[in-house]
């Protein structure tokens, strides 16, 4: 076309000069022919070829205007112009005499576009990548690039192989079907990654800490095993934040290469990295050059002590604590800088963060693009700050992470850039947005329930608001739940969740529970942050009704029960009870993730008070701490270590039902029953529960070896002790007084070793534990194999 082009403006050129040649006198040199030519006035334009588009419209987009002088210039520019326009194939300007000839060939009309042999991106999709539309005038060049915006699609969702061609199909009246047929070609799967320069970690190590994957016999579930460039940056990033967080203060990535095999169709990746050497902090200081800042005021918000391994994520979080704090006490430009000072000796850094005084600068405006979907005041309100405040880095940065943990977006970027004036800054923040909404249903077996399923519809982004909303119905041999649930995570414009819920849970006797019990109630509660990312508080209220009785006998009360088959302690709890409660819960995580974490800890405590109306009145207390540490980080062996207790009083001289007191068994001392630990009615053998309890487990877990991590096939070995005492007195008095006693009431220890397998399937968790008593009592009830699992769709 470009060719076309030039041959046609030089051949208009020669017949230009040759016309005004022939019209002036041989007598005349060159230079008056120049002027000659200067002096050259189109008198009138006539244009030609045209059938949809009006003379007037291809004249107001010429230099040459009627009436007046014009070169070769102005032709040469007026051709620039008819062709930018994209309504003409062809274009000739041609002077006869005084008047200019515009010949016209006009493009099409498109009247369809549509793709063929496209299976794996959908047409909406490929619909959004191309520019050519229905309506509008085909353009050669706009078909090209919309051929290379389709192989970019196909490339990003890891096709390298896909080759388009595009078909142009003349259907009458200057009107054609454009159609992009579609060869997908093969997957280009990432046939291995490879890393040069690491020691500290292996090749395997690292591999878990990025998301891109090597090619296996998964690839058909996943698309994590393609390459993407974007993923990759961000596995740069993911592997600094893990080197960081694990002492290695001077790690840098060196390079990354993504080499492809056109023949078989692979990629081939490789980090080059430069680890460095891991520190220790040796001492923290807080220096302020702010006379009205006092830095020992700020040393409970450092997150950093002496001794430990240097990790960068509790240095961001310092300074972005005491950021907000300093800005909350008035100094709105202070700018907080964390330095360290490396000793190569010992390996250590000594850590300083130094508030200054910071450049005054302003937040003129904040961009949010690319939330289609996400209602904008969501993203907004991840800020700390907003148009009109003092500008500062760490807590833009602050946002960012906030706004990447909402998880409703598959990429995040906060960029800055220069406003209407020195002093402004603009925020622009771009989004892309992924699939919130989950439509499950699963099915599973275990060896206490059975066959269990359920169906459950979630959204973590309602109407893009930002609220979770599920709604889950299940059940299986004995039993059957349904639930509704709604979370505000901003209640009142605050950073304040409101949690809402109601449920109803029917569960039958067998073989651990002698009685069915009927509970439905619901719920309400705040949560509240107390130090971001670690520490939370929950103030909730509870509400429900329950209805304990006889699976041999519907009438309720312990003259009517059958006590040949049931404790009178149990019988005693049979009825319809309302129970109203108010408590809270406090809790500090410091996990790396929370779902089969490797590092840190998670620790709670909560009490429960009942008595606010209803037939219930006690204290309940209860506590835990889990901590994990990676053991063999190359071989991926994860150490874990469990706590928890409880308690629960009658207030006053109300006596507490079964159903309110604490059970032990297999879900924390494996090796037993469900409920097959504790104080038990010696003549009917059934669990009455206890007031106080307690549970430990130390446990390793590791992959298999030789099996590829890819399978999520794990191992665990384990050790569990725990125990439970104390009924309440007046059901062991109950029981006693009628002639009967009670087994097991007394602090005893219980203890089990065992081994499991954990397996990640593609479909859901499944685990298998196997677990022998080695510390128990005679009446206590055992079990050896306990499996669990299921399938979620």
């Amino acid at each position: 076309m470009q060719r076309l082009q030039k041959l046609t403006r030089v051949v208009f050129l020669a017949a230009f000069l040759l016309s005004l040649g022939s019209a002036v006198p041989q007598s005349l040199g060159l230079s008056s022919l120049v002027s000659v030519a200067e002096a050259a006035v189109a008198r009138s334009i006539q244009v030609q070829g045209n059938t949809r588009i009006e003379d007037e419209t291809v004249i107001s987009y010429m230099t040459i205007v009627p009436g007046r002088s014009y070169t070769a210039f102005d032709v040469d520019e007026s051709l620039k112009a008819l062709y930018a326009t994209g309504l003409f194939a062809t274009v000739e300007i041609t002077p006869r005499g005084n008047t200019v000839v515009v010949t016209v060939s006009e493009n099409p009309i498109i009247n369809r576009v549509s793709f063929e042999g496209n299976r794996k991106i959908k047409d909406n999709a490929l619909e959004t990548a191309v520019r050519s539309q229905p309506r509008s005038t085909l353009s050669r060049a706009k078909v090209q690039s919309d051929v290379q915006n389709i192989l970019e699609a196909y490339r990003r969702s890891g096709r390298f192989g896909a080759s388009v061609e595009p078909k142009i199909i003349d259907r009458g009246q200057n009107r054609v079907d454009l159609v992009f047929e579609i060869n997908e070609g093969a997957k280009t799967g990432v046939e291995r990654i490879s890393f040069i320069g690491n020691s500290a970690f292996s090749d395997g190590r690292l591999r878990d800490v990025i998301r891109t994957r090597e090619s296996g016999l998964l690839s058909f579930i996943r698309s994590t095993d393609t390459y993407d460039p974007d993923r990759l940056a961000a596995d740069e990033e993911l592997l600094r934040q893990y080197y960081n967080r694990k002492g290695y203060a001077d790690f840098r990535i060196v390079s990354v290469s993504a080499d492809l095999d056109r023949e078989q169709n692979i990629f081939y990746v490789t980090f080059t990295v430069d680890e460095g050497e891991k520190y220790e902090i040796s001492d923290v200081e807080v220096v302020s050059t702010i006379a009205e800042v006092d830095p020992n005021d700020l040393q409970r918000l450092v997150r950093t002590r002496s001794g430990q391994t240097f990790n960068a994520l509790r240095i961001e979080q310092t300074v972005e604590d005491i950021t907000l704090r300093v800005s909350e006490e008035g100094y709105a430009f202070a700018r907080v800088r964390p330095r360290g000072a490396r000793n190569y000796d010992d390996n250590t850094i000594s850590l300083i963060y130094y508030i200054e005084e910071g450049p005054r600068a302003y937040i003129e405006r904040i961009n949010v693009i690319g939330n289609d979907r996400t209602r904008e005041y969501v993203i907004r309100r991840e800020f700390d700050i907003v148009e009109g405040d003092a500008f500062n880095r760490a807590l833009v940065d602050k946002a960012e992470r906030r706004i990447r943990n909402l998880g409703f977006f598959e990429k995040v970027s906060v960029t800055t850039q220069q406003g209407s004036a020195p002093d402004r800054v603009i925020v622009n923040v771009r989004v892309e947005e992924r699939p919130t909404g989950e439509i499950s249903f699963g099915v599973g077996y275990s060896t206490v329930d059975g066959i269990i399923g359920d169906i459950s519809l979630t959204e973590k982004n309602f109407l893009g608001r930002g609220q979770f909303v599920r709604i889950a119905v299940g059940g299986g041999a004995d039993t059957q739940s349904y639930e509704f649930r709604f979370v505000e995570p901003f209640f009142m414009g605050r950073r304040v969740a409101l949690d809402l819920d109601v449920y109803r849970r029917i569960e039958n006797a067998n073989d651990y529970r002698s009685f069915d019990q009927d509970k439905t109630g619901g719920g309400i509660g705040f949560i509240l942050p107390l130090r971001e990312d670690e520490l939370t508080l929950r103030l909730f209220y509870n509400i429900f009704s329950e209805d304990n009785s006889d699976p041999d006998d519907q009438s309720t009360g312990i003259n009517n029960c059958n006590t040949s088959n049931l404790s009178l302690a149990i019988c005693d709890s049979l009825g319809t009870y309302l129970t109203s409660l108010v408590g809270y819960d406090l809790r500090y995580n410091t996990l790396d993730r929370n779902n089969n974490p490797t590092d840190g800890i998670f620790a709670s405590f909560g009490q429960e008070f009942a008595g606010l109306g209803g037939d219930s009145y006690y204290i309940k207390t209860e506590a835990q701490a889990r901590a994990y540490k990676e053991i063999l980080a190359d071989y991926g062996v994860v150490g874990a270590l469990e706590l928890r207790g409880g308690n629960i009083t009658a207030i006053g001289d109300e006596r507490l039902r079964v159903s309110e007191q604490f059970m032990l068994g297999g879900t924390l001392v494996r090796g037993f029953e469900n409920q097959g630990i504790g104080p038990r009615d010696a003549a009917t053998e059934d669990a009455i529960g206890g007031r106080f309890y307690f549970a430990a487990t130390a446990e390793t877990r590791f992959p298999f070896p030789i099996i590829p991590k890819e399978f999520g096939l794990g191992a665990a070995v384990f050790a569990d002790a725990g125990s439970l005492w104390d009924a309440d007195s007046d059901l062991v008095n109950l029981v006693e007084n009628n002639g009967g006693s009670i087994d097991s009431n007394e602090f005893s220890v219980r203890a089990s070793v065992g081994a499991g397998i954990r397996w990640q399937s593609p479909f859901g968790p499944i685990r298998a534990d196997v677990a022998y008593p080695i510390v128990k009592d005679d009446s206590d009830k055992t079990q050896i194999f306990r499996l669990s699992g299921g399938t979620r769709f």
